[in-house]
């Protein structure tokens, strides 16, 4: 029960500041966004219809449609979403012209608020309705990724509104548009990305030693053998931040400076409890 609240919660607080973020700076500058959002401010400039009524209606009526394609707890949040996004954007609209003299500024916060609040619901289980709507249906009906489905649908409303707002808001919100899923990726996956790391050497149990003494990480060892040497090897693997790899480098050249490094970054990690804290 206390993980439902807190979720609710960051649905709740993530639907105002995606409001904020369309009302506050991007609407007074004329910018779009993708998907039913999108729609919804082309609407605005054209009829100056409600934001939030239109969001309602398309996001309700989407959702009618697409409901079998999501769990029943993606389907509570979602709805919570749509609702309270919806009334955000509904009573915000007057809230304020923000920064109206810099195009470009107001892109750029623009897409750190709606990514914010966007990042909060997708963290805590729910979508945000619309363009994921659809690609889900893309995905069932067409064969689509999920993510290529709402590219396109982003890409193609965000095109449609150039006609209405002109090509250069149209970049402009490109701009917005990249910064908001940079932001999204921040909030769902933590600021502290980490990397995984594999290194081969000739001293592993050195390495392994002194990376554990020196950095209290844990090493996973795996059984490695050269493709064309045929001679068996340990290969060491760990997970780190991206701020340590410096400290991990230097340790292990310190060992075996003709040691074999690669590095990756980890989109995310299961094991429970894993914080990345030493």
């Amino acid at each position: 029960m206390a993980k439902i609240v807190r979720d609710v919660a960051l649905v709740i607080i993530g639907s105002f500041i995606f409001a904020f973020g369309i009302n506050y700076f991007a609407i007074p500058n004329r910018l779009s966004e993708g998907g039913v959002i999108g729609i919804t401010m082309i609407t605005y400039y054209l009829f100056a219809w409600s934001p939030g009524i239109v969001n309602f209606v398309l996001n309700a009526s989407l959702l009618a449609v697409g409901y079998k394609y999501f769990t029943k707890r993606t389907m509570f949040y979602t709805i919570i979403s749509i609702i309270f996004s919806s009334l955000f954007l509904h009573f915000t609209v007057d809230i304020g012209k923000g920064i109206n003299d810099d195009t470009l500024l107001a892109a750029l916060f623009a897409g750190l608020t709606v990514g914010l609040g966007l990042g909060l619901i997708f963290r805590a289980g729910g979508t945000s309705g619309g363009s994921a709507i659809l690609a889900q249906l893309g995905n069932q009906l067409l064969g689509w990724s999920v993510g290529k489905g709402m590219l396109i649908i982003d890409v193609l409303v965000i095109f449609a509104s150039a006609f209405i707002i002109g090509q250069e808001k149209a970049m402009y919100t490109l701009v917005s548009v990249y910064v908001g899923a940079k932001i999204i990726d921040i909030v769902i996956e933590g600021a502290n990305i980490r990397v995984a790391v594999l290194i081969i050497s000739s001293q592993p149990e050195q390495i392994l030693t002194e990376v554990t003494n020196k950095m209290a990480r844990g090493l996973t060892v795996l059984e490695g053998r050269g493709g064309y040497t045929k001679t068996n090897k340990e290969v060491l693997y760990i997970v780190i931040n991206k701020q340590e790899i410096v400290q991990l480098k230097k340790i292990i050249e310190e060992i075996d400076p003709n040691a074999y490094i690669t590095t990756h970054n980890v989109q995310e990690i299961g094991r429970a409890g894993y914080k990345g804290a030493k």
